[in-house]
């Protein structure tokens, strides 16, 4: 079945060579092309393409504000080109909020060093982009009122976030939860566990899921957490600070040395590998160069697998959406000592691979929609 994909970009060149790059595979037909996003927007209702790719700093309309409105006339997987760059890690974190599915690159040679590479990475990122489910993402819901002000709680050194109290506008009414896979009683509560670390690996639509996830968590959250997310090194600085920004406990880049505490989300550099050294109390980060070998940096096997031999039945694991299968060895390893594991639904995931990976192996102990997750910790977590 041959995918259609709708180019847009103010670039001619840009556009020209994308669509050749993406025809000659064979299993893509550029159904047109846009060099504007008002042209973007007329464009997607009249050809109803499986993907559009889209640029997004463009005349009369830009990319953003295009992939909002096609987003609220026609819900449709956008593929978002980006400037590896702060400004364009901001953007782009912005364009995964407003709907868009995932990124690459705008500069092809960040890509791949060679066409032949350059080709398959691209055709498989929108073949993988045209499966997901742009509606499937819960918008994050804002965090609630800030408790008042703990001594333990310090400003994140990475963030611009001061002392000074976070606004957010009023959490809006939160959608029925679809029904999970894996059958629970009605109203059934989470027991109350202690675990010593909470760990969450994601990837396609992690951005999203994250804020949502972390938002719904208390400044006195009981347990540290590490975070790896798929994302590039420019990018995760970023966003880091978002999230610091949204959320009640604290967030920020992890740096070697870095020591776990309850309330503090570290999440893993992009580029790099971060691992987990030592016992409760004097647990540490290592962040280390990646092995070559490796397809993800950071890579969610890695940091769950320290996590397996330092914390050894009292992690709690959580997969959220995203391509592949990074993280279901590590879960195996986690489990095998007698951690718990989560995952995310079908139903709610834009991409269902890593979670599905977990669940198909039998690592699940429970499988929850992406809006429960964030509560079933406060509740679940001592």
């Amino acid at each position: 079945m041959t995918v259609s994909v709708l180019v847009v970009d103010d670039s001619g060149f840009f556009r020209k060579r994308l669509t050749e790059i993406l025809t000659a595979s064979g299993k893509i037909k550029v159904v047109g092309t846009a060099g504007n996003g008002r042209e973007a927007v007329e464009l997607a209702a009249k050809l109803n393409p499986d993907v559009v790719t889209m640029d997004y700093e463009m005349p009369v309309m830009d990319g953003i504000s295009a992939l909002r409105e096609i987003m609220k006339n026609r819900p449709t997987p956008v593929l978002m080109f980006s400037s590896l760059t702060y400004e364009g890690a901001r953007v782009t974190l912005d364009a995964l909020e407003a709907g868009a599915v995932d990124f690459l690159p705008k500069n092809f040679e960040e890509i791949a060093k060679d066409t032949s590479q350059l080709q398959k990475i691209l055709v498989q990122r929108v073949l993988d982009v045209s499966g997901s489910k742009p509606g499937a993402k819960t918008a994050p819901s804002p965090a609630p009122e800030p408790e008042a002000p703990s001594p333990a709680r310090r400003p994140s050194r990475s963030s611009p976030v001061t002392g000074r109290d976070r606004e957010r506008p009023a959490a809006p009414s939160r959608p029925a939860a679809p029904k999970p896979e894996v059958p629970r009683s009605p109203g059934r509560k989470t027991p109350a566990r202690h675990y010593q670390v909470v760990a969450i690996g994601t990837s396609t639509g992690g951005p999203v899921a994250l804020q949502k996830v972390l938002t719904e968590l208390p400044a006195s959250f009981p347990a540290p957490i590490v975070l790896v997310q798929h994302m590039p090194a420019s990018f995760t600085p970023a966003f880091a600070e978002r999230l610091n920004r949204l959320c009640r406990i604290e967030v920020r880049q992890a740096e070697d040395g870095d020591v776990l505490r309850p309330g503090l989300a570290l999440l893993a550099p992009g580029g790099k590998q971060m691992m987990i050294e030592g016992r409760s109390g004097q647990a540490k980060v290592r962040i280390l160069p990646s092995d070559e070998r490796l397809n993800y940096k950071p890579c969610v096997d890695v940091t769950f697998g320290s996590l397996a031999r330092s914390f050894p039945g009292k992690t709690l694991g959580i997969i959220l959406t995203g391509m592949g299968a990074d993280g279901k060895e590590g879960c195996r390893m986690m489990k095998q000592t007698g951690s718990v594991i989560w995952s995310q639904d079908e139903k709610t995931s834009v991409i269902y691979g890593m979670p599905m990976a977990v669940a198909r192996a039998g690592l699940s102990d429970e499988v929850l929609p992406l809006q429960e997750i964030g509560l079933r910790m406060v509740e679940g977590v001592s």
